[in-house]
């Protein structure tokens, strides 16, 4: 965990030593010792890294450099912003120079004074290094070491290896012990099978051993293998493990040692455990409600509901108040009670077997209240402007990011909360146990973050993230606040009070990096904001702002601005001060939720002319190109070639050839939106020779002469939307059903004519098909092989005539069916056949759905 704060030290040490002329004698010397002495020990904690939860001296040690890394990080940072000026050039800026030497020289003392100040304390924790410096050479040792283990071999155990598939002659006889195990009387027994050698006894045995319905019907599970000479303690050990193996707890100290009757105890021990809460009674009435909210905190982890069902077999059963006390504090439970100690410890072996730079990105998860759903791409962002993102060759710190969410993951360390329908992940969450068990413990232990309002009284010394859910009532002396680096705020109703509080401490906000204030009941920019001259990401998304005010150009370290659902509707020219700006987030829904929208649903923003020099640009949503300086602007766009995600709103007919320029430069993008002034103006964009190759969303809204040439050979495409195209002669299905990766395909009058024919061998990864506003369609036809993967089917104020069925039935694979605003006689002729049971191919899909909005309001039914 340490090496995480002590690397981005190291990176950030450059800086520093280059303002040569700002360094008094000897700080120079001084940050540079010091950056080596942080370098030796770099290669140390890599190794220590996960040896820190079993040895507490070395913990402390660790924890030693940790806080030395960040108390240095903010000293210079410090340094940086209260020296860090610009002088211009010539005799002025010579006069200004000697000016500034003479008025910052009481600062730059102080500086050197604590810079001395660390320095001996960075000695003193390099003493303790060499006192592990012995142990460095065999934990390099053993981390090299392979361990192979000789044994003789067992050829009872390849039996074990066959697949199911590759024996014969066993069904019957594995059925018939499957019922005697389970179906018949429920009392202990003991099976036996016999048989001579090779006879298939082991593989038998195994494959019933293994067996679902066995598995699920027991809730322990041991095999061992006796030969002619054994020893019964030999036997028993190994019982004891698998058992406790099996659920994830470790095994008893000191069995090695025990003789036959203490290991029986154990399993006997175990064993009683296994019996529910209950035993064989039911739960009682009076403690239904906390059993099931107890075992939703669970959360289907089987190690948490088998430790804490332990737990509550030693409560009295009429007792409300034990049990509603167990529930409210599981954390303050684990301190005291040895089965949840032990699954604590289980579940710590997930987190300290992360790599180092996993580690502090899994626990700043803690900064999101609990249940929350974590956004994708909100969280990559804030892992970026929190440092923890290493930088790798060829790749963006967005994507390393996604790699590290990724891992997790894999390791099941977070959950997948929602799909987006192009198959990526739009939400996390993570385990309620895991949660408060794991990473807000140890977030906490760490000083990673600070939570305000939760159970956790004792707060660190200096607070370096906050993280303020609901209300919360200020009680802290100012003294927490001098080092904070991020705050975030979630559904704060006094956000504005809060944030002039912490900014009133003795530093203020001046090293803050992080501040997040979505939602919050702001309708003015908050002038602490323009003081925080660290700041790399500001999320005002979702408050009532207005106005951007020009002196956001001082902000300069500002990566993310993240505006989406204000009042906002122009950025200053000063917003291209901010020179790092890698995400501008700028739009609003005009309207809610609805089946049909309005051509008009979002408004965007009006951008400074020069946006091109905002060079490290990622995403840029959504620029307003309807006013006298945008065919500038879109040209401008095409020096932005670092960008991801392309929004454009209102582009007149005029621009489109300018656009289509500026696109051909613009090889990294992923997602192109266009929008026309309206309905009815033309994007004309098929002068567009080279296309983005790697775009993976297009999204057209206004007319097309004709679906742009270029479309058809971008194999990258998942997701397309054609919407208002109003095409006559052209069938929209011919350029696009070849698209080998296409999985989203929406189309909203996009097609004036009387038939759809999706034809075999089309289609082939489409999953979710939506069609709406296409009047004029009469008729649907889809051929075998067309579509083999849909699920999703959605068909909107269309008015076919010919019976729908014939168009579903070779869509084996479909699982939902919307209709809405459809033509009376195919509604009323459809409810008709499936009350009757006629129409079995409609019959077969699982969830069908059918709306009117006639009413000013979409209503409908599951049939």
């Amino acid at each position: 965990m340490a090496e995480s704060a002590v690397i981005h030290l190291l990176a950030n040490f450059a800086p520093f030593l280059q303002q040569e002329a700002n360094l008094l004698t000897g700080v120079r010397e001084e940050i540079q010792y010091i950056r080596d002495e942080f370098d030796r020990m770099t290669a140390f904690l890599r190794v220590a890294d996960a040896m820190e939860e079993n040895n507490p001296e070395l913990k402390v040690w660790v924890k030693q450099v940790r806080e030395a890394a960040y108390d240095i990080g903010d000293v210079l940072e410090l340094y940086m912003l209260r020296l860090g000026h610009r002088y211009g050039a010539g005799f002025r800026g010579f006069l200004r120079k000697v000016s500034c030497f003479i008025k910052t020289l009481k600062a730059r003392h102080q500086i050197a004074s604590e810079v001395q100040r660390m320095k001996s304390r960075v000695i003193d924790i390099s003493k303790g290094h060499q006192r592990y410096h012995d142990r460095y050479g065999m934990l390099e040792q053993g981390s090299r070491s392979t361990g192979l283990n000789t044994a003789c071999h067992d050829y009872r155990g390849d039996a074990l290896l066959l697949h199911e598939s590759e024996v014969v002659g066993i069904d019957k006889p594995k059925s018939q012990l499957i019922r005697w195990l389970v179906d018949e009387d429920p009392r202990l027994k003991v099976l036996s099978v016999s048989g001579m050698g090779g006879l298939g006894k082991t593989t038998l045995l195994k494959k019933v051993f293994d067996d679902s319905v066995v598995k699920n019907h027991f809730q322990s599970h041991v095999w061992i293998t006796v030969s002619e000479s054994f020893k019964i303690e030999v036997l028993l050990k190994g019982i004891i493990k698998q058992l406790f193996e099996e659920i994830k707890q470790p095994v008893p100290q000191g069995i090695d040692n025990m003789a036959a009757n203490s290991l029986k105890g154990i399993i006997n021990a175990f064993l009683q455990q296994k019996r529910k809460t209950f035993m064989e009674n039911s739960c009682p009435s009076h403690l239904e409600r906390l059993s099931k909210a107890i075992l939703n905190r669970c959360q289907g982890l089987p190690l948490a509901i088998v430790a804490i069902s332990g737990l509550l077999s030693t409560k009295d059963k009429s007792s409300v108040d034990e049990w509603d006390k167990i529930y409210r504090s599981l954390g303050a439970e684990l301190q005291g009670n040895d089965i949840l100690l032990s699954m604590k410890k289980i579940l710590s072996l997930s987190y300290i077997d992360l790599p180092y730079y996993l580690k502090l990105c899994f626990l700043y998860l803690s900064v999101f209240p609990e249940d929350c759903f974590i956004d994708h791409w909100r969280l990559i962002r804030l892992w970026v402007a929190e440092g923890f993102v290493e930088m790798k060759p060829g790749m963006t710190k967005e994507e390393v990011a996604e790699g590290y969410l990724n891992e997790l993951i894999n390791r099941s360390l977070v959950q997948v909360a929602k799909m987006r329908r192009d198959g990526r992940v739009a939400t996390y969450r993570i385990h309620g146990l895991w949660r408060e068990i794991i990473i807000v413990s140890k977030s906490g232990e760490q000083n990673i973050v600070t939570l305000a309002g939760e159970q956790s009284t004792e707060w660190p010394e200096k607070v370096r993230r906050l993280s303020i859910n609901n209300h919360w009532e200020y009680t802290q002396q100012s003294k927490h606040f001098t080092r904070l680096r991020s705050l975030l705020m979630f559904n704060a109703t006094d956000s504005l009070s809060t944030l002039s509080i912490i900014a009133s401490s003795n530093d203020g906000l001046r090293l803050l990096t992080v501040l997040d204030l979505r939602g919050a009941s702001l309708e003015t920019f908050p002038n602490e904001v323009l003081k925080l001259l660290q700041l790399r990401y500001l999320s005002l998304r979702g408050t009532k702002v207005k106005i951007i005010p020009k002196s956001i150009g001082k902000l300069q370290n500002l990566e993310t601005l993240d505006l989406k659902q204000t009042y906002v509707t122009e950025l200053p020219d000063d917003i291209l001060k901010l020179q790092r700006l890698r995400h501008i987030l700028l739009y609003r829904c005009l309207v809610d939720d609805v089946p049909s929208y309005p051509f008009e649903y979002q408004c965007g923003f009006k951008a400074p002319t020069e946006i091109g020099s905002l060079s490290s640009l990622q995403k840029l949503c959504s620029i307003e190109t309807n006013h006298d300086n945008g065919t500038i602007l879109l040209r401008e766009v095409g020096k932005l070639t670092q960008l991801r995600k392309l929004h454009i709103q209102k582009l007149i007919n005029e621009d489109g050839r300018v656009l289509c320029s500026s696109l051909e430069k613009l090889s990294n993008l992923r997602s192109l939106i266009v929008r026309a002034t309206g309905e009815d103006e033309v994007i004309d964009l098929d002068s567009l020779s080279s296309p983005p190759q790697l775009l993976r969303t297009l999204c057209l809204d206004g007319s097309l002469y004709k679906i742009p040439h270029w479309i058809p050979s971008l194999h990258s495409l998942v997701r397309v939307f054609l919407r208002w195209s109003k095409l006559r002669d052209v069938d929209p299905l011919e350029s696009l059903q070849d698209l080998p990766n296409l999985v989203e395909l929406e189309l909203v009058q996009t097609h004036e004519g009387e038939q759809l024919r999706f034809k075999a061998g089309g289609f082939q990864r489409l999953v979710i098909l939506c069609l709406g506003g296409l009047k004029g369609l009469r008729c649907m036809k889809v051929e075998a092989g067309s579509m083999p993967h849909l699920e999703e089917l959605f068909i909107r104020e269309c008015k076919l005539v010919e019976e729908l069925s014939s168009a579903i039935e070779h869509l084996t694979n479909l699982k939902y069916l919307q209709l809405g605003d459809m033509s009376n006689g195919l509604i009323s002729s459809l409810s008709r056949d499936l009350e009757r049971g006629n129409n079995w191919k409609i019959a077969r899909i699982p969830k069908v759905w059918i709306g009117d909005s006639k009413l000013g309001y979409w209503e409908g039914n599951y049939l």
